[in-house]
């Protein structure tokens, strides 16, 4: 058995602007509604298929719709992306503790590809979604488990299969510590109900000067 926690604080999430913060999952006004859409238009409309991924990864009583589910069903529906949690075999929603963590994170990894894929300075656009865990999470804070947390995506290998034994159990999702902030924390949760619909905070801009990232700006409106 594994120990649980109820985490009540607001938690963060970090994704590029370019991805819609609104979808036909928001258009939706229930699970049935949604279903429809699937089955009448994106099985032969691609802009559909494309908004909607593959719906069919989420058990349909986990479907969520309604104003500002794009965010969260999308992170299911959308795979194919090995991460520290998943094989690629199916969809997490990544959050952290705090905004500070949330950047931390993500700046590993924006860092990793763009260097990968040797990209020419340029600046990247990053929306954060806030929302609040509402469902239990199996916990990993105190896991002595150090395989679980290499900080090297290339030895992710030990956490995808454990991520994928906890999927397969139903639970819905996981807490355990962030490896780029030793002061945070982060979640992998596995089921959209598992989440309140998330509020879009602020705007960042992560600046890539070819080695790095080397800036980081919060956008703001000037009027």
């Amino acid at each position: 058995m594994h120990p649980l926690i109820h985490f009540s604080k607001r938690v963060h999430r970090l994704v590029p602007s370019k991805f819609p913060p609104v979808s036909l999952f928001d258009w939706a006004d229930s699970a049935e509604e949604l279903e429809q859409i699937a089955l009448l238009e994106g099985l032969t409309n691609e802009r559909i298929h494309a908004e909607l991924g593959n719906i069919n990864l989420i058990n349909k009583g986990d479907w969520i719709s309604g104003p500002g589910s794009t965010p969260v069903m999308a992170a299911f529906t959308h795979i194919g992306h090995p991460s520290r949690f998943s094989d690629g075999s199916f969809g997490i929603y990544y959050a952290a503790s705090s905004l500070e963590t949330a950047i931390q994170e993500t700046v590993f990894h924006r860092e990793r590809f763009y260097s990968a894929s040797q990209e020419k300075p340029c600046s990247i656009s990053m929306r954060e979604y806030i929302a609040k865990i509402q469902k239990p999470l199996v916990d990993l804070s105190n896991n002595p488990n150090r395989d679980l947390f290499n900080p090297d995506p290339a030895y992710y290998n030990q956490s995808q299969k454990f991520g994928k034994e906890i999927h397969e159990q139903d639970h819905w999702g996981l807490l355990y510590p962030s490896v780029r902030n030793p002061e945070g924390l982060c979640m992998a949760i596995f089921r959209p109900p598992a989440l309140t619909i998330p509020t879009q905070g602020c705007h960042l801009r992560y600046l890539w000067d070819g080695q790095q990232i080397s800036e980081i700006y919060k956008e703001s409106k000037i009027s």
